[in-house]
C-alpha cells in the first residue's frame, strides 16, 4: 500500500490552456511525467461559486464542468501542482490524502504502489 493524494481538478468544459482542451492538457502533462492513470468525466449537473444551476440537455452539451483526477504519490501530486502554478493556470482543484494499492499484484505492476 502506498500513501498519496486523490487530486481532482474542476474546469469548465471549454477550458483551454493555449490551444489544448485543460483536460486534454492535464492528462497529456501527467502521462509526460509517467503518472499511472488518469481520468476525465462530464459532469451531468453542477454549480459553480456564482451558484447558476448548469444541467447537460440534448440540444446544449456545453458549459458543464469536466472533473479530472488522478491518484498520485505526494511526489507526483506536489509536481503536477506546480507545473500548474508555473503555467499561471487559474482552477480550483482538491487534494484529499489517500491510500492505494494493487491487490493480488502480478509482476507487470509496479511494485512500489503494491
Amino acid at each position: 500500500m502506498t500513501d498519496g493524494h486523490f487530486l481532482r481538478f474542476y474546469l469548465r468544459e471549454d477550458h483551454r490552456h493555449g490551444h489544448v482542451l485543460m483536460w486534454e492538457w492535464l492528462l497529456q502533462q501527467a502521462n509526460k511525467m509517467e503518472i499511472r492513470g488518469g481520468s476525465a468525466f462530464r459532469a451531468m449537473a453542477g454549480f459553480g461559486h456564482h451558484h447558476v444551476l448548469h444541467e447537460q440537455r440534448f440540444i446544449e452539451l456545453s458549459g458543464l464542468a469536466i472533473e479530472v483526477e488522478f491518484i498520485v504519490s505526494e511526489q507526483e501530486s506536489r509536481q503536477l501542482l506546480e507545473l500548474v502554478e508555473r503555467e499561471r493556470i487559474r482552477v480550483f482543484y482538491a487534494r484529499i490524502p489517500a491510500s492505494f494499492g494493487i491487490l493480488n499484484p502480478d509482476r507487470r505492476d509496479d511494485h512500489g504502489a503494491s
